[in-house]
């Protein structure tokens, strides 16, 4: 038991280091809110793209039009606000933007947006976890994880590519799994149907 809570205790201090700060708001932001937490909120729409100019810690109009416009890509009521299922999907998008980069940086952008559209194709498929933190973080599920690469910040086209999976896109035709072949050392990947090939990967079911 004591083990156990050991793990849970250091598995939180992974959580809270390498998501936005902003999972920790206290309180609904919206036009008018101020502070710290907007500060985060404003830097993590910035590295995405959605915010043209530096943080300031002040939720005014442009603040709330790249809330707006996050939450319509990411097709999530588009109030301008940013409350609590907003918020879930922005650390959605923080872990699966840490994983494209860990595992497809230097590919072409395609391949990018294949690799977050796997990460969704698990999480609607039977047999996979059912939410984007116990799909990532499912044993030995993906080598960016595992090998610590997870951990570095994500680039603006992982973010964008998390963002446009998100939108629909899909060049993997519903692939579950994808697998390097030059460097693959599990015998089981190469005994899926594979789907088709992007820069370095097979993608398959």
């Amino acid at each position: 038991m004591k083990l156990n809570v050991k793990i849970s205790v250091i598995t939180l201090i992974c959580f809270m280091v390498f998501l936005p700060n902003s999972i920790f708001a206290q309180e609904i932001l919206q036009n008018g809110s101020q502070g710290q937490e907007v500060y985060n909120l404003q830097d993590s729409l910035r590295k995405m793209g959605y915010l043209p100019t530096q943080p300031t810690g002040y939720y005014g109009p442009m603040t709330e039009e790249a809330v707006r416009q996050f939450q319509v890509d990411t097709r999530v009521s588009s109030t301008g606000i940013f409350g609590p299922q907003t918020q879930r999907k922005l650390n959605n998008v923080e872990m699966m933007a840490r994983v494209v980069n860990g595992e497809a940086r230097g590919e072409e952008y395609i391949g990018q947006v294949a690799v977050a559209a796997v990460i969704l194709n698990r999480l609607s498929t039977p047999g996979f976890p059912k939410s984007t933190y116990d799909v990532i973080f499912q044993t030995n599920a993906f080598t960016a994880v595992n090998d610590g690469q997870y951990y570095l910040s994500p680039t603006f086209y992982s973010y964008r590519a998390v963002i446009d999976a998100l939108k629909g896109w899909d060049p993997t035709y519903g692939s579950v799994y994808y697998y390097n072949p030059t460097i693959a050392t599990d015998d089981w990947i190469f005994t899926r149907q594979t789907v088709l090939r992007i820069g370095n990967h097979l993608f398959a079911k």
